[in-house]
This record gives structure tokens, C-alpha cells and sequence, in this order.
């Protein structure tokens, strides 16, 4: 089943990536025409996305390996990894637009009206990136994939820049110059808030986060509902890249058998990683009721 996530994945993303270049293409070649900085800045964010989305592939493939004897735990942490790696290209690619932005403004580079080509290119922009984001987001919300997830914002921001490429080549062409830098500035802010929340949630699964309390009460709902005389002492999770690892220790009847009790341990184990696709294991501790 992991092998066939992994496929999807990499699908998925070598399909962006030739998306990506084209629109790559189309958005340069408008900005050089139409003379419009913000365009020229927006076709730089589409080539970033065609980088980032081969460190996607690099990290589906390498986190889909089994578990070996270097690695028992599996490989599901380079996903965080690759995710961390792709906040700081977005990052950097943010702060490239704005300084191209700040100087353009600061030197009046932007001497020519934008023209309609420019105007096209954004739409068209606007209306793909938006969709890939979509199509993208739902792909690694299957996969459990932060790296893709990450790689599904960078076509939103790309959507999001388009839409201030669009904003500063109109206004200029209404007469207002400035706003075509002006909006590579914004853009720049936009990656970058971006990009800080991606850092932050992927470095979160490198330090044994726990889930969400909503997650917490369902799988502790669903322990309950496995017998009728137990209790929950502790239940602990910890994120492990795209997976989660459970262990919990349960309060059973200090008379019941050591095999019924190993029965119930492993009917709980079980359960649970039938029921929930992202826990890569449960450990089940049973111990008598005081």
C-alpha cells in the first residue's frame, strides 16, 4: 500500500512539474514582452515550484523504503525533512521577489505601461495554479504527504502572487506604476508567511509532537469501545513524519488471565491500525486495576 501512495505521489508531482515549466515559460516570456517586473517575479516563483516539486519526488521515494537494521522505525521522518527543505526555498524565493520589487521601485526600473500581454498571463496563471493547488492538497491529504502538502502551497502562493501580478499590471496600466513593484513587495510577504508556517509545522513532527486533542479523543473513544471493563491510564501520541505512534497503557481486571489479557492487548492493537490509516504502531501496555 505504501509502494502504491508513493507511485501516486510521484505521478502526481512529475505531472506539476511539466505544468509548472510551461507556465514558467509563457509567464517570462509575458514579462519580457509586456515589460511588467511583477510578471517577470511571478515567473520566477513557477520555476522555484518546478525545483521544489523534484525535492518532493526525492522525498516520497526515499520515505516509502521499508524499515531496515540502520532504520527499524522506517523512513517516514525525510518527509519532514524534505518539507523543511522546501519552506526554506520558498523562503529564499519570497525574499529574491521583494528585493527585485524594492529595487525596481527604489531606482524606477518600471518606466513602460505593462501591456496586455502581461494582463492574460496572470489570468491564465491564476485559474491553473489554483486548480493544481486543489487537485495537489487533496493527493497529499490521501498520502498523508506534508512534503506534498508543502508542495500544494507553493501552487497556492503561486495562484496568490499571480493574482498580485494581475492587481499591479492593471493598475499600472490605469496610470499607477508603482503598483507593479509594489505588488512583488506584497507577493514577498505572502511566500514568506507561507513558508514560516510550513517550517513550523514540519520541524514540529521532528521533535515527537503529539496529535491534535480531536484525534486523541477518537482514538481514545475507540479503545473504550473495544471492551466494556477497562480503563485508560495514560494514552500518549507521537507524530513520526507522516505516520503517528501510539502507546497507551490500560487498567483491566487484576483476575483476568495473563493470555486473555495479551488477547485484549492485541484486539486493541489491532483495531486501532485497521481503523486509522496514518498509525504506524500502537503499543498496548496492560496492567490490573488498583
Amino acid at each position: 500500500m505504501k509502494k502504491i501512495f508513493s507511485n501516486l505521489g510521484v505521478k502526481v508531482s512529475l505531472i506539476t512539474i511539466l505544468i509548472n515549466f510551461i507556465l514558467f515559460v509563457i509567464k517570462f516570456i509575458a514579462g519580457i514582452v509586456a515589460h511588467s517586473h511583477a510578471m517577470i517575479s511571478d515567473a520566477v516563483h513557477s520555476l522555484s515550484d518546478v525545483i521544489s516539486t523534484f525535492v518532493v519526488i526525492i522525498g516520497l521515494v526515499a520515505s516509502s523504503k521499508e524499515a531496515d537494521n540502520k532504520h527499524p522505525y522506517g523512513h517516514e521522518r525525510i518527509e519532514s525533512v524534505v518539507a523543511i527543505v522546501l519552506a526554506f526555498m520558498l523562503f529564499l524565493t519570497g525574499l529574491g521577489i521583494g528585493y527585485m520589487g524594492i529595487n525596481s521601485m527604489l531606482h524606477g526600473s518600471t518606466l513602460k505601461t505593462p501591456g496586455m500581454l502581461a494582463l492574460g498571463a496572470a489570468l491564465i496563471s491564476i485559474m491553473v495554479k489554483e486548480g493544481m493547488y486543489q487537485y495537489s492538497i487533496r493527493v497529499a491529504k490521501k498520502l498523508n504527504s506534508k512534503s506534498m502538502e508543502a508542495d500544494a502551497w507553493h501552487h497556492r502562493s503561486d495562484a496568490i502572487s499571480s493574482i498580485g501580478s494581475f492587481i499591479g499590471i492593471l493598475g499600472a496600466r490605469l496610470g499607477l506604476g508603482i503598483l507593479d513593484p509594489l505588488c512583488s513587495v506584497l507577493i514577498c510577504i505572502l511566500i514568506v508567511k507561507a513558508a514560516i508556517e510550513i517550517f513550523i509545522d514540519s520541524t514540529s513532527q521532528m521533535i515527537d509532537e503529539s496529535c491534535d486533542s480531536e484525534v486523541t479523543k477518537n482514538l481514545f473513544d475507540t479503545i473504550l469501545a473495544t471492551e466494556d471493563n477497562i480503563e485508560i491510564n495514560d494514552l500518549k501520541t507521537r507524530i513520526f513524519g507522516s505516520k503517528v505512534y501510539i502507546d497507551t497503557e490500560i487498567a483491566v481486571d487484576g483476575n483476568m488471565k495473563l493470555y486473555a489479557a495479551n488477547e485484549l492487548a492485541n484486539h486493541i492493537h489491532d483495531t486501532i491500525e485497521a481503523k486509522y490509516d496514518f498509525v504506524k504502531h500502537c503499543n498496548i501496555h496492560v496492567v490490573p486495576k488498583k
